[in-house]
């Protein structure tokens, strides 16, 4: 982990990041590059109108931005985390996953990105991946630029070897308990304008 720390947890030079930008607009991705998580916060804000149905994954991106507790504390979004979080997962199970399947607009993060445009993110239960790849009506991610990788093959060691302890350590449960059991690439848009990419100079998250 230590290791893994150092070389996953680096921000992308700003050269790397403006090349980056370019390749995800020319796989229909609308790209906006910040320096912070404020900044994000604010582009998010900006694109999520008022009375909008919403819904994020468990995102330590969107915590550290602000951006989960705005939606949580501002009753003019109708977010469903807000609702979901006080349904009983034994017996409104069902309601849960109807909630969650096909929001307005779906705000989260990823786990990497590849310096050739592909959008890597993992899940043990797969709950976010259906309306991140095409339930939601729109997408929108904010991505720290130290999870800019070269390849496939590095994005997943870096989910191995950097997010998954993390969120063991996080979760309290022994090393090789968290699973990815779902995951998903996305490769580019196939409509123009309902995924919109936020890169954040600093790194934020994990």
């Amino acid at each position: 982990m230590a290791m893994a720390a150092v070389e996953f947890a680096e921000p992308a030079s700003e050269a790397a990041l403006e090349a980056l930008a370019e390749t995800l607009r020319a796989r229909n991705f609308e790209v906006v590059v910040v320096d912070d998580g404020a900044a994000a916060k604010a582009e998010v804000l900006s694109r999520v109108p008022e009375g909008s149905q919403v819904h994020s994954g468990k995102s330590k991106t969107l915590e550290d931005a602000g951006i989960f507790d705005e939606f949580m504390d501002n009753q003019n979004y109708d977010f469903i985390r807000r609702r979901t979080l006080k349904m009983d997962r034994n017996t409104q199970r069902d309601e849960m996953r109807k909630a969650g399947a096909a929001p307005d607009i779906m705000v989260n993060s990823a786990h990497a990105l590849t310096e050739a445009g592909q959008i890597v993110m993992t899940s043990a239960t797969g709950s976010q991946i259906g309306p991140i790849a095409s339930g939601a009506g729109k997408l929108i991610l904010v991505i720290g630029s130290q999870k800019v990788v070269p390849d496939l093959d590095t994005a997943f060691r870096r989910i191995q070897d950097y997010v998954i302890p993390y969120e063991e350590d996080r979760l309290h449960v022994a090393h090789g308990v968290a699973k990815m059991n779902r995951t998903l690439i996305l490769e580019g848009d196939h409509t123009p304008g309902r995924t919109t990419i936020i890169l954040v100079r600093q790194p934020i998250g994990v």
